[in-house]
């Protein structure tokens, strides 16, 4: 199983894609605003280079763990060592790459990897650190939905092209 680069970086770019339109005013931005009470001003400071960089840097680190999550081949390759000992691998790791090697490997079933990992990390990671922070459930809902419209999105992306 080779990775597709290209895959990763198309998946790393859906984080910034899903929040222009997440957080857009006509969306969840104004209530996302209100619950975080911030201006227009507020979000006009800061380096969006920096911000938007690093966003990109993060869902690249994401999207490349999602592998492990959706692509269960990954699984195997796992078991003989990592990519780089395939090539001294037993004759069953062979047959079962020949067997099983593009199994599960569409859309639909890397999306709903991607949602479950949205459900059952992403939500709770966001709602334990809104609940420390005294935030509002709005406030962990909107940021919950997004990371697991992203990783749906994201699990879908790379299980069918990675």
């Amino acid at each position: 199983m080779e990775i597709n680069f290209i895959a990763l970086f198309l998946a790393a770019i859906v984080t910034l894609v899903v929040g222009f339109i997440w957080y857009h005013p006509k969306v969840f931005g104004t209530i996302w605003m209100r619950e975080n009470n911030f201006t227009e001003e507020d979000l006009k400071k800061g380096n969006m280079l920096k911000i938007f960089g690093l966003t990109y840097l993060f869902s690249l680190m994401i999207a490349m763990t999602i592998i492990s999550l959706a692509v269960h081949q990954s699984g195997a390759i796992g078991m003989i060592g990592g990519p780089m000992m395939v090539e001294g691998a037993k004759p069953s790791f062979s047959a079962f790459m020949a067997d099983y090697g593009m199994a599960f490997r569409t859309f639909k079933h890397g999306a709903l990897h991607g949602c479950m990992a949205g459900l059952f990390l992403a939500l709770p990671i966001v709602g334990i650190n809104g609940l420390f922070e005294r935030k509002s459930w709005k406030y962990i809902l909107i940021h919950a939905g997004f990371w697991i419209v992203c990783l749906t999105l994201m699990g879908g992306i790379i299980c069918a092209l990675v």
